[in-house]
């Protein structure tokens, strides 16, 4: 969803979009973390905006995206549930910076080195998964991967039960 509205909109107009424009390899983890999350806050709209569409119609959608946050979500469920709808959110949870370099290194091959980058997405993950927490959203280990099906549709239905 990310790459759809920074090409539609421009930094001046859009500034919390656009903070990876440029080159970004001089940054400092800690800056790279915070323009993360600034980008992902200044994203909560659109996603809600998606959501509302969805609403609309009597169709299942998954919306997806490392940029969804915790308190879109959260605003989600809550608009859902005044229109009548199921919303539910879950958010997978990597924290492990080794196990991310090494899918980078696999999508990736030609990059060279992503510890640092791994580093920061790792960090990323566990700001997400704290967000979530404390909006009462579930998280997912995103492994062992054979049973994360289960695991999510276990972490939904115990929120359904608990909602």
């Amino acid at each position: 969803m990310v790459a759809a509205v920074q090409a539609i909109t421009t930094a001046q107009g859009h500034p919390g979009l656009h903070h990876f424009d440029g080159d970004v390899s001089r940054l400092a983890p800690a800056r790279v973390l915070e323009s993360q999350i600034a980008t992902a806050r200044a994203l909560e709209p659109a996603l809600l905006g998606v959501v509302r569409n969805r609403l609309t119609v009597d169709v299942p959608a998954v919306i997806e995206g490392d940029y969804l946050t915790p308190a879109a979500a959260a605003a989600a469920l809550r608009e859902g549930a005044a229109a009548g709808r199921e919303v539910r959110a879950v958010f997978l949870h990597e924290g492990d910076p080794g196990r991310i370099a090494a899918n980078y290194a696999c999508r990736e091959p030609d990059e060279g080195d992503q510890t640092e980058r791994a580093a920061v997405s790792a960090a990323y993950s566990r700001w997400l998964a704290g967000q979530a927490a404390s909006h009462g959203l579930p998280v997912v280990e995103a492994r062992p991967w054979d049973t994360l099906t289960a695991r999510v549709r276990q972490a939904l239905e115990r929120r359904t039960d608990a909602g």
